[in-house]
Parts: structure tokens; sequence; C-alpha cells
């Protein structure tokens, strides 16, 4: 009886439901899209080219580690118990984890499995692990060092005891601080604790330097604090690592002091600060030298006189020469700096150790090339951050880096070009995960794009070289839908990116397109989104801010590309459209570019919408109402939408009223094509929902001057909530009835479309047919509707579809309003941000799960959960280049030199079998071997070894083997010389000999007369 009732009062003869059953009602969970918590660490791989990014654990989730590679390939990675993951390295097909419930769990990239899980006997610090050993150490709280077997996946008994308790037996508590292995001998580990740092040898199992920094009295010491200065002085130490070719140490202290010692005899070179230099030396430090500085970042000249950053993060980086070296510090800097950012110290080429003499090498720290801020936002304190090298991971993982990662406290990440510091826009450079957060996502919207136009939708925008190209994307099930999930996500600069979100199913087109709002709109402040809606049809954007301006981009080709940017101008007053297609980006040859732009002052946009027809609507929290024809453009409409009531409506005014401003104002618009209740023919209309419950329709019309023209049709008032969401629709099929371009041809030939509305508030849901029809109507009692849509179910037919307040989705029948079903969605979605969920006509929800975390799931699904990825990361074909060697000199002077094979000796013990990595090396190169001895028999040549093939550990005896044989030869070499000075030094004595038995013969016979 409720279904004749309603349907009668609707004016909808059939059920368009019948054929959905409340099976059909399941949540199908197949996406997610951002980080789910605070970024708590970084890592790069730039062999297989992967970025790991780990994540604090919060309410909205535990810490996981996420792994991008190219395009959308992204394998997420959960320790076994809930926890903060604290640090994350890459060590040649594995990766490492340190959480902070002081686990170390490893997977393996390949399989995408957990290996191991163990936890330590103590409290973690820091770990340490080389992609040529198969071994991480763990540094612990008591500053002992164990070792962990990443191969037999098992603890081994290796084990460095506290080694500072040798230079000071009487500290109780001596925590590892750092830890990091020689760049060029494996054998040799440098281990940082609270009172100093230590040189440690696997090869003699003991310490061979130890380094304490002191601050002798009358010195004024990193901080510069005058009631300290009379007095012996012994900063922490909270950081410690090699120079990029162990030449040198550098240990970094509570009180901003940088020491560098010489790592051959324990001897302090220099110490300084970022400003100040010679701290330690009694009577110095008073005056910095005027260094060059990058002239848009300088330095404060307010040094000593506040109080100054911890170093967060330290990195002693370098060019593709390792000996052309700096310093890249975050921290350090006097906090009353106007300027905050990354610091980098420029050093330049390391001068020669062999033939420089201490003051000059203390000359060369003394004065670095330069110091540069690479600059961030203002007010932003650093996380870490994480240098990009192009290819080696070798050199302390910092050599010949083309870009910096920076993840601040705030949860947000930038990155910069290095070492210019110029931000890069992660658009098609990174993930569109990684864009959530870079900045944050501020406002999120959903166009219905159809599948060929969303392909031919391309940027062409000038940027530097991609360092993401690492993994292969999964295979996936073919398209569902021929129309795209496209989103617009608004970010806190200004930025609009836009991409395929899919449906579950493959991306055919993974690029993200990238709208420049601030250089639209001609400022780089105040530009928060309110409000965006897309075109699926044409494409074309429109973007309604809060400042109260409505931009328009269309896609197009750059005319003026390569051509220096031009003055934007100020812009126009109200009521008129502004041309601002020259304020685009000189770098973009193709892509979104700025159309039109008016600003008719009346507050923010609190709705928009874009019509696949040509024209654009926005309302205005003052209660304007505007409508673009998109053809001119031109404004061809404004009203007052408090002005509705009793027939007083005006039109086509755009004076500024002087009364209070208005409290109703549009929440909702959409575009409709359908006959009009009293009309005898189909006509473009617009429908227009307000924050107190009324729907006013606006009829569009072709003048006779060729132009188009709106009026006011009608309203009708159907509750006092909010309208939430219009979607017009075929009383006979169900079908949307939207202004659409087919739709709209069909007017010539005078088709009509018999159609209704389907409106939702708040509180209730309504059916009528437009402009002020009552209709049908249904009130939800014990909840709140915060988003609906009407979805379609394959071929079966359409229901009303909404997320409600008390965390459930809900599918009500058409025209009955009968609820058919329910499911819980509040333990993927979160409830109280419901209400900027997105209902999409294909039963996708798109909705937050956390603060930069976006879930996609589908209510007509089988009720699966989120499904693993499919992605593959790890490249076998990619090789771990050789770890860089001490040279032959360092080997004459008596370095002792360990190989990794040693090193598996030292640690493992002798009864180590050899590691699955050499087994597999050595099948593989067996392998290698048959096919080259089958192919040299089938052509009858000799078959020829193949250098590619060589094992890493035959890599290593042969230039073991090389560097024996120049050592020989050089011997020969030198003996050959010494015998032929012996040659010439006995020809010289005979030749003297006999000159004087000549001189003498001579002066007897002059004697003689002869």
């Amino acid at each position: 009886m409720a279904h004749f009732l309603r349907g009668k009062q609707a004016g909808i003869q059939g059920d368009l439901s019948g054929g959905i059953i409340p099976e059909a009602f399941l949540l199908d969970d197949f996406a997610r899209y951002g980080i789910n918590s605070q970024i708590s660490a970084l890592a790069y791989d730039p062999v297989q080219s992967l970025l790991a990014v780990g994540t604090n654990e919060s309410q909205f989730g535990p810490g996981i580690v996420y792994v991008f590679g190219q395009k959308r390939v992204c394998v997420t990675f959960t320790p076994p118990r809930r926890a903060s993951i604290r640090d994350i390295q890459f060590c040649a097909d594995k990766l490492i984890i340190l959480d902070s419930k002081n686990d170390v769990s490893v997977f393996h990239l390949e399989s995408k499995h957990m290996l191991a899980n163990y936890a330590p006997p103590g409290h973690v610090v820091a770990i340490i692990s080389d992609p040529s050993l198969d071994y991480v150490f763990s540094g612990l709280q008591n500053g002992d060092i164990v070792a962990f077997d990443l191969d037999r996946e098992n603890i081994t008994a290796f084990k460095i005891p506290n080694l500072w308790r040798e230079r000071n037996p009487r500290a109780r508590i001596l925590p590892i601080v750092a830890m990091q292995f020689h760049p060029k001998d494996i054998g040799t580990l440098l281990i940082g604790y609270s009172e100093g740092a230590v040189i440690y040898s696997f090869k003699q199992n003991k310490a061979l330097k130890f380094f304490q920094y002191e601050v002798p009295r009358g010195a004024r010491g990193g901080d510069a604090d005058p009631t300290v200065t009379n007095t012996v002085r012994h900063p922490r130490l909270t950081h410690a690592l090699w120079h990029p070719t162990g030449t040198f140490v550098l240990t970094a202290h509570d009180d901003s002091s940088l020491v560098f010692w010489d790592p051959r005899d324990g001897r302090a070179i220099h110490a300084r600060t970022i400003d100040e230099t010679d701290v330690n030396v009694p009577g110095m430090g008073s005056s910095r030298p005027e260094l060059p500085k990058s002239p848009i970042t300088p330095i404060s000249p307010s040094f000593g006189s506040a109080v100054k950053e911890p170093y967060f993060h330290i990195v002693w980086c370098s060019k593709q020469n390792p000996d052309d070296t700096g310093l890249l510090l975050a921290g350090g800097s006097p906090t009353s700096n106007p300027t905050r950012g990354l610091t980098f110290i420029d050093l330049g080429p390391t001068p020669n150790y062999q033939t420089s003499s201490w003051d000059f090498l203390a000359g060369f720290f003394r004065n670095p090339k330069r110091i540069q801020v690479l600059p961030t936002p203002p007010n932003a304190s650093f996380n870490t951050f994480l240098p990009i090298p192009r290819a080696s991971p070798h050199f302390g993982g910092s050599n010949d880096p083309i870009a910096v990662i920076t993840a601040l406290s705030s949860g947000e990440v930038i990155t910069m070009s290095f070492p210019s510091g110029h931000p890069i826009t992660p658009t098609n450079q990174l993930h569109v995960s990684l864009s959530f957060v870079h900045p944050f996502v501020t406002k999120l919207s959903l166009a219905f794009v159809d599948r060929t136009r969303w392909l031919g939708m391309r940027e062409i925008r000038q940027h530097g070289p991609n360092f993401l190209i690492g993994g292969a994307e999964g295979m996936k099930p073919l398209k569902r839908h021929e129309n795209r999930n496209v989103v617009q996500a608004a970010h806190a600069d200004g930025t609009i990116r836009i991409w395929d979100a899919g449906h579950g199913d493959v991306i055919e087109n993974p690029g993200v397109i990238q709208v420049d709002l601030g250089r639209a709109v001609g400022r780089w402040d105040q530009l928060e989104v309110t409000q965006m809606s897309m075109s699926g049809a044409t494409g074309e954007l429109s973007v309604g801010l809060k400042s109260g301006e409505l931009v328009i981009f269309r896609l197009n080709r750059n005319q003026f590309a390569g051509q220096p940017p031009v003055d934007p101008g100020a812009n126009e007053g109200p009521g008129k459209m502004q041309d601002i297609s020259r304020r685009v980006n000189p770098g973009l040859k193709e892509g979104l570019l700025p159309l039109t732009m008016t600003n008719d002052q009346q507050g923010p946009v609190t709705a928009l919408h874009h019509s696949d027809v040509g024209f654009t609507a926005a309302g205005y929290a003052n209660g304007g109402l505007t409508i673009v024809d998109l053809r001119g453009p031109a404004i061809i409409h404004t009203a007052v939408l408090s002005e509705m009531v009793g027939g007083n409506h005006r039109r086509g005014s755009i004076r500024r009223s002087t009364a209070a401003p208005s409290s109703e104002y549009a929440t909702a618009l959409e575009f409709g094509i359908m006959t009009l209740e009293g009309d005898d023919y189909s006509s473009i209309a617009l429908f227009v929902g307000t924050s107190r419950g009324r729907v006013a329709t606006f009829k569009i019309l072709p003048s006779q001057t060729g132009r188009y023209s709106a009026q006011f049709a009608g309203v009708a008032k159907i509750t006092d909530d909010k309208v939430i969401s219009i979607c017009p629709i075929d009383s006979h099929t169900g079908s949307p009835a939207y202004a659409s371009g087919h739709a709209m041809g069909g007017l010539q030939s005078g088709r009509k479309v018999d159609g209704v509305l389907v409106a939702v508030t708040a509180s209730s849901a309504h059916i009528f047919r437009p402009a002020s029809a009552k209709g049908a109507s249904k009130t939800f009692d014990n909840y709140l509707c915060d988003s609906a849509t009407v979805a379609r179910y394959e071929d079966r037919g359409y229901a009303l579809v909404g997320l409600f307040g008390d965390g459930a989705a809900r599918a009500f029948s058409i025209p009955a309003l009968k609820e058919l079903a329910s499911t819980r969605v509040n333990h993927l979605l979160d409830t109280k941000r419901f209400g900027d969920a997105i209902v999409t006509p294909t039963g996708d929800i798109l909705g937050w799960a956390g603060p930069s975390e976006l879930a996609i799931v589908n209510v007509f699904g089988c009720g699966t959960s989120l499904p693993p990825s499919t992605d593959r990361l790890y490249d076998a074909t990619k090789l771990v280049p050789p770890r860089p060697a001490i040279s032959n000199l360092q080997w004459i002077a008596g370095t002792q030199y360990i190989t990794p094979s040693d090193m598996d000796l030292l640690i493992g013990g002798p009864d180590r079998p050899p590691s699955k990595r050499m087994m597999a090396e050595m099948r593989a190169a067996q392998d290698a071997e048959f096919q080259r001895q089958r192919e040299a028999a089938r052509t009858g040549r000799a078959a020829k070894p193949d250098p590619n093939q060589e094992g890493y550990w035959a890599y290593m005896q042969r230039q073991l083997q090389e560097r024996t044989e120049n050592l020989g030869i050089a011997g020969d070499s030198l003996d050959r010389a010494a015998e032929s000075s012996s040659s010439w030094s006995d020809g010289v004595d005979k030749f003297v000999a006999k000159q004087k038995r000549a001189a003498a013969l001579g002066f007897i016979g002059s004697k003689f007369g002869f």
C-alpha cells in the first residue's frame, strides 16, 4: 500500500527498485588512498627505485609501512603487533622494520611476506644493515650490539659489548646513539655513545679509537652559555657519522657543536656550529667569518643570542665524486631565525689527507664554500628528512642526491631539489597517496567522467627526472564501468590534483592532472577551496573559493608555453567575467588551463555545479546565486534566494544588497532536462536546494539573440533541514535525467522527459515533480543522513543509497522509499566525516578513514575485505653494485681489508653454510654457463665467458687477485728501479776513480817534464 500511495504521490507508476534484494546489499572494501597517520620514518632504495614510508600508531590504525614504486605501485607491510614505525631500512631483497614495541620485522620484497620477527634482548635504540651483508645489527640501550642472521632467520652468538666502559668504567648509563659502517671498509664500525664515539674493528675484535669532545675553560662552546664558560664541559653526543670516503669522522652534540675528527689518531681537527667556528678554543669563536650564502635564504645575524634547536637529523652527502662533500642538517639554528629550513654546508672537494697539514685541514672545515638554507614552510618543525641518491646505495646512502624529502611534525611532506632547494611538485613524480600529505587535502570532490574522455585527458608539464621508477603493477580486473571515478583533491597550498580512483579495476590512465589555482587567481594566499565541480563530458573544472571567487578551467594547449609570465594585474569587480587565460604556468604545455573567473563578493561559495551542456551555477553564503553560460562566457542570471518567497524574486540584478546577509543559502545544485509541472515541453532546468529545506527551480531557455537566459519557475518547501542531495530521474525507467549532451540534442526533436526529483535532506527523503508539487516523502526518525544519491545496481534497478550518522549505509526503494537493506560502515570510515563522503551512481562510497586516508567501498558487493596488493616490487635483474673498497695505498699502508665473506666467518662462525643468496647466485651462474655451452655446441663456436653473470663473490675474488697482481707488478717495478739505480751508482764510482787516476798521473808527469 505504501508503494502504491507514494508512487501515486510522486508520479511514478512502477517499482524502480524491484530487482534489488536485501542480499545484494553487501560491502566490498577495494581501495585505499593516502597515508593513515603521521609519517615517522623514510627510506629509499636507489637500486630498485622504491620509497618506503612508515607511520605512527594512532586511533585511525596501526603503524604501517608503505612501499611506493612507479605510477600506482604500492604495497603495505604491517608488523605483527600494533605499534609505531621507528626505522626502516632496505637490505638487498629485504625490508627491515623497527617498531616502537622493540620488535624487528624482516619482510621479503619479492614475496611480500614476513620472513622473521624477533625481539632483541633489550631496548633497541638503532639498527644498521648493509646490502652486502646478511645481518642486521641492533644497538641496545645498555650499549651492547647484537646481530641477527637475515639468511638463517635467527639470532647469532655474536655480540659487541659496551666499548665505552673501557674508556669510562665508572659510567652507569651508556646507551648507543648511532651506528654506521665505514663507507669503504665493511670491517670497521663507528659506534656513537652518549659520551663519545668509538671505532670498532671486526677483524681485531676491539676498539681502535675513542672520540670524546671536551670544551675547555674559556671556550664558548656550541650553545655560547656564559654561565658555564669557566668550567670544563663534555656535551652529550647526539649523532656520529663517517665522511663519505671514511677520511674523517663527525660527531654532533647537544650544545649544537659539530666536531670533525681524524680517525687515524683520534685528534679533533675542528669544532664549529652552523654559524660559528673554533667553539672549543678559549677566547675564539666570538666572531663569524663572512661566508657566501643563498641570496633568498639568509641566515639570521642574531647568532648566539637565541636558543638553538637540537639537531634532528644530519647527513654527510657527496656529489658524484665522493670526495666533494657537504653537510645537510635539520636543526641547529637559532629559534629566532626568520628563515626555517634545512641547512646545507657545502664543504667542497676534500683535501688530500697525506699531503695536508693540520692547519690546512682545520681551515677546510672552518671556511666552507657556502652555507645555504633549503626553506620549509613557516613555523614548521622537522621530523626527519631523506636524501634521494641517483644510483648508488653506498657512501652512507647519500651519494649524488637529486632531491630531499622532508617529513614535518605536522604530518605533511615536502620535496625539494638538491642542492638548490626548489620545491618539487609530487604530481606524476610521487604516488598519489603521498600527495594527500603534500600538503594536506582540504577538499575532495568526485566526477563521473566518461572513460574515453578521461583517456584523452593528460597533461604535458616540464619536470625533473623521475626517481620512483621501480616495481610493476599487478593484474587487476578489466574495467567494470564505462565511467571513471575521477577525484579532484584541493590542497592547502591552492593546488588541485585530478586523478582516477578507479572501481577496483585496471586504471588505464594513471596520470595526474595539476591545476595551479594561485596563479589563476593572481595571489598566493587565501586559497582555501570550498567547492569543486567537474564536467564528466567536457572535462572542464569549476572551483569555488572561501574568498568568493569562481574560477573555471578548460583542457587546452598552452599557446604561451615557454614565454615569461606576465603581471596578473588586478581582478575585476562583481558581475563581470574576467579572462585569465594568460595566467598560466610557462612550463605547462598542455593541461587544464585557466579560462575565466568572477567574484560576486557574496561570501564563500557554498554550492557549485558544472554541467555537461556548458552552464555553471554557484551559490554563495550570503544567499546569492549566479548562473554562467560558458559560451560567452557570460553571467546570464543572478538571484537572491531569500527573495523567492511571495513572488519577490529579483532576476538579472547584480547590485549588492545593503541589508543583512541572508541566512538561507544554496547547499545543493543540479542541472537536469525534463518536463516541469504545467509545461508541455522539456527544458533545461537548474534545481537549487537551500539550507532551509526548499528546492527552487530555474528554467534555462534560448533567447532570440542566440544566447540563453534563465527564469525562475517555482519553489517547493519540503522540510526545515538543509538539502544535501538532488537527483533528477526519469519516472519511467529510473535512469538519471541529468543535463547531458545526448538529452540536450533530443530537445531539438521535441523529445519529452517525464522526470521527477529525488531530494534528500538531513532528516527526510522526498520524491516530487518540479517545480512545486508536493510528492511523496519519508522521515528518518532515529538517524540523520549525511550524504546520499540515486545508485544503480547492475541492470536490476535503482535505489536511494545514503550514509547515516549512526554509522550505517542504507538503501531505500523508489518510489516507496522503503528501507531495503543496511550495513555497517563505521569500522572502515570515520563517522565524524560522513558529511564529506561521496556516494556515486554505481554504489561506490568515497569516505575518509582518517585525517589523510581515503577508503573506497561498494555497497553492491559480495562482502569481501580489502584485498592484498598484487603489485610487484623486487626486480632480480637489478643487482646491487659492489661495495666501495679501500685503495691500494691504504692497503700498502697496512689497512686490513675485510670482505663480506670474512664478515660471514667473523659473525656467523666457520660452521655457517653458504647463504641462500649465494646459493641462488651459484645456481644462476651454473644455468647461464650451461646455456652458453649449449649455444656454443649448437653454433660450433667456442663459448665466451659472460662477465654479466659474474657473481658478487667471484667479482671480489677477481678484484683481490688483480690487486695482488698489481702489487706484484709494482714490486717488480721497484726492484728494477733499484737495480738500475745501483748500476748507475757503480758506473759513477768507476768514472770518478778513473778521473782521479788520470789526474794523479798527469800531475806526476808534469813534475818529471813528460
